[in-house]
C-alpha cells in the first residue's frame, strides 16, 4: 500500500471529537434560541390577554346598545355568545356579539366579569395572570379593564 494511499484515509471525515464540538454548539445556540422563544411567549401572552379583553368591552358596549343594560354577573360574558335565559332575560339580543365563544385567558383561566365594575365603571374584566391570582408582579399580574 502506497504511502499517499494510506495518509488519504486519516483525512477523510470529521474525527469523533469535531463531531462533538459541532453538537455543542448546535446545543448552546438551539438552549440561547429557546431562552429568548420562552421571554417572548410571555410577553405575547399578556398582549394576547390585553386584545382579549378589549374584544370584549367592545361586544359588551354593542350589548348594551341593544339592550340598554350590561349583563347582570350572573349572566356574564357568556351573554356576548349566546343569549342569556336566566337573570333578567334580554328582549332586544342581537348577538353573539363576539365570533365564538367566551375562551379562557392565555394561561387557561376564565376571566372574570364584575358588574358593576371598580370606581364607578358599569362593568370590569380580569385576567388574574401567569400565577391565575389576584395581584401579583410582571408575568403574574393582574391585566383589568379598570388600569392603563
Amino acid at each position: 500500500m502506497s504511502k499517499k494511499k494510506i495518509l488519504r484515509n486519516f483525512e477523510e471525515g470529521w474525527t469523533f471529537v469535531e463531531t462533538l464540538i459541532v453538537i455543542a454548539i448546535v446545543l448552546i445556540l438551539t438552549s440561547t434560541v429557546g431562552f429568548m422563544a420562552f421571554r417572548y411567549l410571555d410577553r405575547a401572552r399578556i398582549v394576547t390577554a390585553r386584545s382579549q379583553i378589549e374584544s370584549f368591552s367592545l361586544a359588551l358596549n354593542s350589548y348594551f346598545f341593544d339592550n340598554k343594560k350590561f349583563p347582570d354577573q350572573e349572566q356574564g360574558l357568556s351573554s356576548l355568545w349566546e343569549k342569556p335565559s336566566s337573570g333578567a332575560v334580554p328582549t332586544d339580543w342581537s348577538g353573539p356579539y363576539i365570533e365564538k365563544p367566551v375562551p379562557d385567558d392565555p394561561w387557561g383561566n376564565s376571566y372574570e366579569y364584575i358588574n358593576p365594575g371598580p370606581g364607578g365603571l358599569p362593568f370590569g374584566i380580569r385576567s388574574f395572570g401567569a400565577d391565575g391570582f389576584e395581584g401579583g408582579e410582571g408575568d403574574d399580574a393582574d391585566i383589568v379593564t379598570w388600569e392603563n
